[in-house]
């Protein structure tokens, strides 16, 4: 008897690239808000993450708005991680928008307007009203086509059922197209909303789940719907402020939102938007929902932002604010004054600062053997022990970045798991801040502009320059 072989398929219906933060999954804390050793793509910075946690948690039950958190630490310390994994834990219907501190400093508009719209798309709103849906279960469709084209528009009848009635409905033209549409055949459980005529598939009626022998693993099946077949349901959508504004603000209306040509938006504007919010919120028809704005690299910030901060934070509905720096005592930008982190001294009075440390060797061992995993590279166990040696002597970051140059020089020498030759090559080729600058030093003289006397690089300067 000849055998059946059975081609093997891919599901290729998720694919994603893999970025610097794409393991994190969230803040790695258990329900009392302790931090597990190595959870959800976070290792380490235990008290920083519990802290991160406290902040979570308050945002989700809503108790706190218009606070703000320094995230302050040296570079590669997972300040940027720490905030995604907010941003996964806190869940979909709380806002969470990021930007990067040079990104206000554009020509398109100004500073305190990019700000602005940077805090509404961090406050949500969640309108809740009542509309009228049919919900039913489709018993038959019947679709009378004239018999010439063009002579008269398509007729139609649909029978629906709930487990106490059935009804016919009279079909028009729009009906039925949107039934086609949908692909909606007898056995499958529908809502019609009255209002505008959307038809939604809920899936098929359990009754009709012997119908077919075999079914597709998108085929959801729920039981025939109860009561009446009209009923008055509770619709809620969450929308930012930011996305009202737009809508509001613009010609051509939502279109906005999509090709991103926003513009200035005028305080008169967002002035009646915000009286009709609060109308709303008087009648019980909305909520606001303080979401979370993270600015990374906080210190690009000049004193006209920081004064800007400052007033915004003290508005009713101001967001949580999350910023994020690895400067040192600095210049304010903007000023000649010198200020911790960058940071005007009565902005920092207000922040909760939440400091990061160095990762340990442990640390960076976990860390890069998450990466592994993600960047699906297979290490042997001598050669990991190289590459958490070079994390420690250079940079967390540089480590990061030869797995993937070691897989690939792996592959060139057609082998199937990275060794210590692989990553001591990518070693060689590929210099670290230290090296590189040691190698200006020695060859300056040679460089165009070079700023550094003849005959002062040393160790000691070099090891200055990098730090």
């Amino acid at each position: 008897m000849a055998e059946i072989k059975l081609s093997e398929m891919r599901d290729l219906t998720r694919i994603e690239r893999i970025g610097a933060h794409s393991h994190i999954r969230g803040l790695g804390l258990d329900s009392a808000l302790e931090a597990r050793s190595s959870s959800e793509g976070m290792v380490g910075q235990t008290s920083a993450r519990k802290a991160a946690g406290v902040i979570v948690k308050m945002v989700q039950e809503g108790k706190i708005a218009g606070r703000a958190v320094l995230l302050a630490g040296q570079p590669g310390t997972g300040k940027t991680a720490i905030a995604m994994g907010m941003a996964k834990s806190i869940g979909q219907e709380t806002p969470f928008a990021m930007l990067a501190g040079s990104e206000l400093f554009s020509l398109e508009m100004s500073k305190t307007e990019a700000l602005m719209q940077a805090f509404r798309k961090a406050i949500g709103v969640r309108i809740k009203e009542e509309t009228e849906v049919i919900e039913g279960e489709v018993v038959e469709v019947q679709i009378d086509r004239p018999a010439v084209a063009g002579a008269a528009s398509k007729t139609g009848k649909l029978t629906l059922k709930t487990t106490e009635m059935e009804t016919v409905y009279d079909l028009g033209g729009k009906m039925i197209e949107a039934l086609g549409k949908e692909k909606v055949q007898s056995g499958d459980v529908i809502a019609i909303d009255k209002a505008s005529g959307k038809i939604t598939k809920l899936g098929r009626s359990f009754s009709r789940s012997r119908d077919y022998d075999a079914m597709g693993p998108q085929t959801k099946f729920v039981q025939c719907p109860d009561g009446e077949l009209q009923k008055r349901k509770e619709v809620v959508h969450c929308v930012t402020l930011h996305e009202i504004d737009v809508i509001n603000s613009r010609t051509q209306g939502f279109l906005a939102l999509f090709t991103g040509d926003t513009g200035e938006i005028r305080a008169e504007v967002r002035e009646q938007i915000d009286t009709k919010v609060a109308e709303w919120r008087e009648e019980g028809k909305a909520e606001i929902i303080p979401g979370v704005l993270f600015i990374d690299e906080v210190h690009m910030l000049d004193i006209e932002c920081f004064s800007f901060l400052n007033r915004a934070l003290e508005n009713d509905m101001a967001p949580i604010l999350v910023v994020a720096t690895n400067r040192g005592i600095t210049s304010i930008r903007g000023t000649n004054y010198r200020s911790p982190h960058g940071i005007p001294i009565d902005f920092l009075d207000r922040l909760l600062i939440i400091s990061t440390q160095p990762y340990t060797p442990e640390d960076i061992r976990k860390i890069l053997d998450i990466r592994c995993q993600e960047e699906d590279v297979e290490m042997s166990e001598d050669a990991k022990v190289l590459l958490t040696k070079i994390g420690e002597d250079t940079s967390l970051r540089y480590a990061i970045n030869l797995i993937t140059a070691s897989a690939l020089a792996c592959l060139k020498r057609k082998g199937r798991v990275v060794e210590m030759e692989d990553i001591s090559r990518v070693y060689e080729l590929f210099y670290d801040v230290k090296r590189s600058t040691q190698y200006l030093m020695e060859y300056q003289s040679q460089y165009m502009f070079s700023e550094v006397p003849a005959g002062e690089g040393d160790e000691d300067e070099t090891n200055a320059m990098v730090s």
